[in-house]
């Protein structure tokens, strides 16, 4: 129980990512915001979760507005307080990568993804840090970036910038929060098989090329995202804050 009695808001928690590690972090005894688009495709998703999550003796409350709304934050920390009595940790998940080439990129795709990926993140994490801060008793924030933050990708130039961006935000939250006893840390996913990416993979010969540089022989799953993001939100991380660690297979290692 790693979490035992902690409050976890999880952004895009609906799905993917997101929702394995509410799943695990319910597991490890902690209750969950989730956090989602709104959208009434989701809803379905949400209702299974939170069910999930009561089935192993936690509980959970959702919160329905976009990622990339300034607002957002500030309102899943309220459903945290309002339910749960506080915010404990903050993982900031939510994202989108909509495919497009560099020279024609619409205007309104760029805004879209760095609205969502980065621009309302960071004024989640504030939401979430100031209340961390009049409690008085630290917390962590994590970040999921993606290995994109490392490397470039011709059909992700509006994309690539955000998760680069998730990692310095981390990085400079560390030095700015670390005085309230907050760590912030990002985790870097490999190629995960998620709603995010699964038209890119639909291609068996792209597919096949990404599992072949993965030196562990296979793409990732949400749930191998889980364990790194709880480690990381638990007292067993009590000393690590500014990190950034890959959970990629091997990916970024790879350059043979």
């Amino acid at each position: 129980m790693l979490l035992n009695d902690k409050t976890v808001i999880i952004t895009g928690a609906s799905r993917g990512i997101g929702r394995a590690a509410a799943v695990e972090c319910a597991r490890q005894g902690a209750n969950v915001v989730i956090g989602y688009s709104g959208s009434a495709s989701s809803q379905p998703l949400v209702d299974d979760l939170i069910a999930e999550i009561q089935a192993l003796g936690r509980d959970a409350s959702a919160v329905g507005t976009p990622a990339g709304d300034p607002e957002t934050g500030e309102k899943l920390v309220e459903s945290a307080v309002t339910h749960f009595g506080g915010v404990d940790v903050f993982v900031n998940n939510a994202g989108i990568c909509p495919f497009h080439s560099f020279l024609d990129m619409p205007r309104e795709t760029y805004l879209e993804t760095v609205n969502t990926n980065l621009n309302g993140a960071y004024f989640a994490v504030q939401a979430a840090a100031n209340r961390m801060k009049e409690q008085g008793t630290g917390g962590a924030i994590i970040a999921v970036s993606s290995i994109s933050a490392l490397v470039g990708g011709g059909m992700q130039t509006h994309y690539t910038p955000t998760k680069a961006g998730l990692v310095s935000l981390m990085q400079s939250c560390a030095v700015a929060l670390g005085p309230y006893g907050i760590r912030c840390n990002a985790v870097l996913p490999g190629t995960i098989e998620t709603d995010i990416n699964k038209d890119d993979l639909a291609d068996s010969e792209k597919r096949d090329y990404m599992i072949d540089r993965t030196p562990l022989g296979r793409l990732g799953r949400p749930d191998d995202l889980a364990g790194p993001i709880t480690f990381l939100a638990s007292d067993m991380a009590a000393y690590i804050t500014g990190a950034s660690l890959l959970v990629d297979g091997g990916m970024f290692v790879n350059l043979q």
